[in-house]
């Protein structure tokens, strides 16, 4: 943290919430790995209909959602955008 910046007192509170919270920094990361996974899936299969603020627009229109359901809203977003 302190190569990009943090001061200590950053530093510390964010370590001592890695300790006490794991799982929602775990939950994060996960969520962040399978938004990038949907976006690029979208990208290869959309090609140049591909527009990122519709996705971003999808993405946050649902709201909070488990993340099998929100790949199941890409993936019917996707169809939509293919005119499929």
């Amino acid at each position: 943290m302190h190569e990009n910046d943090v001061n200590d007192v950053l530093a510390q509170s964010e370590t001592d919430r890695y300790i006490a919270w794991p799982g929602q920094a775990l939950a994060y990361k996960m969520g962040q790995l399978k938004i990038r996974e949907l976006r690029e899936r979208a990208k290869r299969e959309l090609g140049a209909k591909f527009d990122i603020k519709a996705f971003h627009d999808e993405i946050l229109d649902g709201g909070a959602l488990p993340l099998d359901l929100l790949e199941v809203r890409v993936n019917a977003w996707i169809k939509v955008q293919a005119g499929k």
